[in-house]
């Protein structure tokens, strides 16, 4: 596949969402621009664009926590990225398995019993 054929937005940036490859979990969600797009299909790892440091982010480059690459999707309209992987650690900065730890709902539910 050609990348050009990939919808960036108007900051050239496509999402990319993380998910392990054994088990399905959502790991994450991060942004990927051209070249870190082409880093990551070389690399055979994750490979990111951080909008806070605007550089390059190789995922796991300094924890360990890695995320080696088994395949790249992308979906009908061509402007989001499901990365496929096999974590080395953590995804989540905090340590969490996955950034996606918190629940809307049961907070919500957890408010609502507490104000009866």
């Amino acid at each position: 596949m050609d990348l050009s054929t990939l919808t960036f937005n108007e900051a050239g940036l496509i999402p990319c969402i993380v998910q392990d490859a054994t088990t399905h979990q959502v790991l994450m969600m991060a942004w990927m621009n051209e070249e870190s797009l082409a880093q990551t299909l070389e690399l055979k790892e994750t490979v990111f664009w951080s909008r806070s440091r605007q550089e390059l982010w190789h995922k796991g480059a300094t924890s360990g926590n890695t995320q080696a690459l088994v395949d790249l999707r992308y979906d009908c309209d061509s402007d989001t990225l499901l990365a496929l992987v096999h974590p080395a650690g953590p995804a989540c900065h905090t340590g969490a398995q996955s950034c996606f730890y918190r629940s809307l709902l049961e907070e919500r539910n957890a408010e609502s019993s507490s104000m009866i």
